[in-house]
């Protein structure tokens, strides 16, 4: 559930045309949740799998496939988008994110155009464009909430990369205040299982407890941010769906990462399993005295977290780039 008094928000991590347009509002309704993310590989699974496009594809037999899945997302952003302004005009979160072509991440001018483009076509203010946390992404992030644009900063795995997320996000919010703008956010998403499904098997044979990696990574970067001075800047966790098989629980994610100003984003069954019992207890901060002593002893074991966090983001955006591909050869 959403914690106002806390500053907790609670997000869902899924988008399907069908889906908006009856449950969708009722979760939004009841305050389990204030805000949506999507992705690419979200969209491709709901276009492929979901019988609600047809109709609307019918009208679009002479576009390219891009054109195509474009018409298709602008359509359930915009959706979820109006679903959700009421929270966002009294600034209760109120946010849905729609990603860039994951193909332009390395380039800056064509994100920057291309989520302008994009936040337009929507015509809706609570709409956060998605932008991977790359060089060229960090420019983008900038250069978009100068212009009032909100930005959620995705794949973010490292503390290096928050930081370079946070300095462009303050950069690019101070313009935009200078020049009159009343209102623009920012948020860094931090993935947070894929440390776990990455280092787990490892850890297990240097008898390191797992699932705990990603938890503290993204603690460390909460406290990061937490200290800044960028009020309209929060965390966001990311990737907090527990995979199957696991002895887990399904909400594992979320309940270990429960505090003031931040967000968590989780799938449609995560959430459901959650609000079973809600929550009462704040889990962050950890302090440096828990995450410092557990990542020394990583390093002692020759876990090298640079090459992890590398290593992530390049599958990351792997992943993002083939489910943008799937999708578009899905509608030739």
């Amino acid at each position: 559930m959403v914690n106002r008094d806390l500053g907790y928000s609670l997000w869902l991590d899924f988008i399907e045309r069908d889906f908006l347009k009856t449950q969708f509002s009722e979760l939004v309704e009841k305050g389990i949740i204030n805000g949506a993310t999507s992705n690419p590989a979200i969209f491709s699974n709901a276009i492929i799998s979901s019988p609600a496009y047809k109709e609307q594809l019918t009208t679009l037999k002479d576009k390219t496939p891009k054109e195509k899945y474009e018409a298709l997302a602008i359509e359930d952003i915009k959706l979820a988008a109006q679903i959700l302004r009421p929270l966002y005009d009294r600034g209760d979160d109120g946010f849905i994110s729609l990603e860039v072509d994951p193909f332009l991440c390395n380039d800056t001018k064509a994100t920057v155009a291309e989520a302008k483009r994009l936040f337009k076509a929507v015509g809706e203010p609570n709409v956060m464009m998605k932008v991977p946390a790359t060089k060229a992404g960090y420019s983008a992030m900038r250069q978009l909430l100068a212009t009032g644009i909100s930005v959620n900063a995705t794949l973010v795995f490292s503390l290096s990369q928050a930081r370079k997320c946070l300095r462009a996000m303050k950069r690019g919010s101070a313009v935009f205040a200078n020049s009159g703008g009343r209102r623009v956010e920012g948020v860094i998403s931090v993935f947070v299982s894929r440390f776990d499904r990455e280092l787990d098997e490892k850890l297990e044979t240097f008898g390191i407890t797992g699932t705990k990696t990603g938890v503290y990574n993204a603690a460390r970067i909460y406290r990061v941010v937490q200290k800044s001075d960028a009020p309209n800047v929060r965390v966001l966790f990311a990737s907090t769906g527990v995979k199957e098989p696991s002895d887990l629980p399904k909400d594992y994610y979320i309940r270990e990462l429960y505090g003031k100003h931040c967000i968590n984003t989780a799938p449609l069954a995560t959430i459901k399993e959650y609000i079973k019992t809600p929550q009462e207890t704040e889990t962050l901060p950890l302090g440096i005295s828990i995450t410092k002593p557990y990542f020394e002893k990583l390093e002692a074991n020759g876990i090298d977290m640079f090459g992890v966090y590398d290593k992530l983001l390049d599958e990351g955006l792997k992943a993002f780039e083939d489910s943008f591909t799937k999708m578009l050869d899905s509608l030739k």
